[in-house]
């Protein structure tokens, strides 16, 4: 995972990775490059829009790309026991650390406290597009895997009183919630009160729509009633009219045949009204003894003035009575 450069008096005389070969050291130098990707955790102190200090906290993954161009750069020459020289891997590492910062500084600067804690995302994104457009990591020769934000904090006392803040918020949340509910059931108790009092409208007017259909209907068979009774007595009067024409007529029928029957026996009459009543019974021809005696005691009743004594036998009389007894 090493890359090696091989100089000779100022020339490279063997490059590559993971070479092995004798040199001779006084006209010698030796340049190992590590070609493995690095971890480099990073910490950065950055005041917000609001002036409020935030603590960020990262790492930036990284790998040597071109070894050539990082070795024309930063002394990588290790000594005849292989260790380095100079210790430029720490330049190496504080130039990409200061990169990162100049990124994520133009960026904090430009919100609030707030939206910097919840900005890692952003802050990684930001870190990740000053890194590889900058022209200085360009010459390095080195190429950015990845950087990832392990968190933003501000100062303890701002902490402490973006809890509090917060906590309130979230109490006033609560609290909200709680109201809400609380105006949610009463809304609903109103709602289903509302309900209740419209079902007893509505029973109250279909209660009223039957009264009315009831009293309707009432009026109608009265109505149906009276049409029925005026119809009966126009039917009584009407025959009663007919009875009494019936009657008129039967009336005024009798009456001619009664005046008919008057006239005929008047007429039939009329003959006899001057012949003798006695000229009648003779005509009449009776022959009957109790007739005759009948007539006989007449004569004698209308001339009794003209009779001194009249005697009648027992045995007339009885004979008399006795058919008569028979008689009935």
């Amino acid at each position: 995972m090493t890359y090696v450069l091989h100089f000779k008096n100022g020339r490279i005389k063997r490059e590559g990775r993971g070479l092995s070969f004798f040199y001779f050291s006084p006209n010698s130098s030796i340049v190992a490059i590590p070609m493995g990707s690095n971890d480099l955790p990073f910490i950065f102190n950055e005041s917000t829009n609001d002036y409020q200090t935030v603590n960020i906290q990262g790492q930036i993954s990284y790998k040597i790309s071109d070894p050539k161009t990082l070795a024309d750069v930063l002394d990588f020459t290790v000594t005849d026991s292989g260790v380095y020289k100079k210790n430029d891997i720490e330049k190496l590492n504080q130039r990409i650390i200061n990169e990162a910062q100049t990124a994520t500084s133009s960026f904090i600067h430009e919100i609030k406290l707030k939206d910097a804690i919840r900005s890692a995302k952003a802050i990684e994104d930001r870190i990740l597009a000053g890194l590889t457009t900058s022209p200085a990591i360009g010459m390095l020769g080195i190429e950015i895997l990845g950087a990832n934000i392990l968190g933003i904090q501000a100062t303890p006392e701002m902490a402490r009183a973006l809890e509090t803040e917060t906590r309130e918020k979230l109490q006033q949340e609560a609290d909200q919630a709680i109201y809400e509910r609380r105006n949610f059931a009463v809304e609903q108790e109103r709602k289903i009160k509302e309900t209740e009092l419209n079902t007893e409208i509505a029973v109250e007017e279909k209660q009223k729509q039957i009264a009315e259909k009831k009293m309707e209907s009432e009026v109608q068979k009265a109505d149906n009633d009276r049409r029925l009774r005026e119809m009966r007595l126009s039917a009584d009067i009407a025959v009663e009219n007919q009875r009494k024409e019936l009657i008129e007529q039967k009336t005024a029928n009798d009456k001619k045949e009664a005046d008919t029957q008057g006239y005929i026996l008047e007429t039939t009459l009329t003959p006899y009204k001057s012949v003798d009543w006695k000229i009648l019974t003779a005509i009449n021809n009776n022959t009957d003894p109790k007739f005759n005696i009948s007539l006989a005691f007449r004569e004698l009743a209308e001339n009794a003035n003209k009779i001194g004594n009249l005697n009648i036998s027992p045995e007339l009389l009885d004979t008399l009575l006795s058919e008569k007894k028979e008689g009935r």
